[in-house]
Parts: C-alpha cells; sequence; structure tokens
C-alpha cells in the first residue's frame, strides 16, 4: 500500500481485465519537502527530485506508453502534472508487476506526498497544446476533453471529466506551464 494515496482495488480489477485501449493516466502530484527514503535510507534528498529519479521511461517504452503531457504548476494545490499514454488498460496494471518497475518505484515512494491517478479517455479531440503554454486544467462533473473512468489511487474526490484549456495568465484553480506536449 503506498504511502501517498488510497489505492482502488475494484477500479483495478477492472483494468486488469480489460484489453481495450488506449488510456490515458493524469497523475497529479505533490511532494514532499524532502524525500523519506525510511530511517536508515539517503537523507537531503528532495521530494521532486526522487520523483525524478523515479520516472520509469525505459520501462514505459517496453510496453508502449510514453509520456504524452508533463507540466509544472504554476498555481494550484499540486506540483507537477503529468499524463501517461498506456496502450491498454491492463499494460498499465501489467507494469506495476515487472522488477524493474518495482526497482524504480522505491523512488517515487520517498518523493511523493500524496498523488491522485485517474483514468481517462479521449471524448473529442485531443488537447493543442505546446511546450511553453500555459494551460488550466479543470476537474470537474461536466462534460470535458477527457472522461474520468476512475482513480486508481485517490484521496476520495471524484471528478467526471478533465481538460486542459490554453490560457493567457496564472488565473484559475490549477494552471500548468506546458513542459512536454505530444499527446
Amino acid at each position: 500500500m503506498p504511502r501517498y494515496g488510497t489505492i482502488d482495488h475494484d477500479y483495478a480489477l477492472r483494468l486488469a481485465g480489460s484489453e481495450d485501449g488506449p488510456i490515458y493516466m493524469l497523475n497529479l502530484m505533490a511532494y514532499r519537502a524532502e524525500a523519506d527514503y525510511g530511517p536508515d535510507g539517503e537523507k537531503g534528498v528532495a521530494g521532486r527530485e526522487a520523483d525524478d529519479r523515479y520516472a520509469p521511461l525505459d520501462v514505459l517504452a517496453e510496453i508502449g506508453a510514453h509520456v504524452c503531457f508533463l507540466a509544472e504548476v504554476e498555481s494550484g494545490e499540486w506540483d507537477r502534472v503529468a499524463v501517461v499514454r498506456y496502450p491498454t488498460r491492463k499494460s498499465f496494471v501489467d507494469m506495476q508487476s515487472r522488477p524493474d518497475f518495482q526497482k524504480q518505484h522505491v523512488h517515487k515512494e520517498a518523493g511523493m506526498e500524496r498523488t491522485i491517478i485517474l483514468g481517462t479517455v479521449p471524448t473529442g479531440e485531443l488537447p493543442k497544446v505546446s511546450a511553453g503554454d500555459l494551460v488550466r486544467l479543470d476537474l470537474s462533473d461536466s462534460p470535458g476533453q477527457f472522461a474520468v473512468e476512475g482513480a486508481i489511487v485517490g484521496d476520495g474526490r471524484t471528478w467526471a471529466s478533465v481538460s486542459y484549456t490554453p490560457v493567457d495568465d496564472v488565473a484559475g484553480d490549477i494552471v500548468l506551464r506546458t513542459v512536454v506536449s505530444r499527446w
């Protein structure tokens, strides 16, 4: 059980039983000031640095997944937002049991204060944003660019949809500075 959120086991079972795809996993991340590697673990590592060590890009590539959106949070309760596109729902769940993934996961566990990971599917065209753009992230119960299937890791909050809307300034609940955008 991760320290940074609660796993929805029912949603995990639905994902594991589905070869339908693709699915876009939205990761909302808030870091510890200092990573917690345990009483005998490494000290003096920032939570963000631990998450950077975690980044399982090689594992993602091997299963046909990729980071399609990465942004730093300019305003709002999170530090970083990422969206990873998986070829199928099952591939996301299967990745969790891979030894190479588990070896890297210690860094996520150490660096993350809390996270929410939402399974989302597009409802139309994918967002049109570029690196450097300011984007407002809207999590709502109204229709949006992506429908939310469920929260594989969460804190009890629920939403029906997610949208990514380019903006000109940092006004809004969650505003992001896009780093990677390759939907």
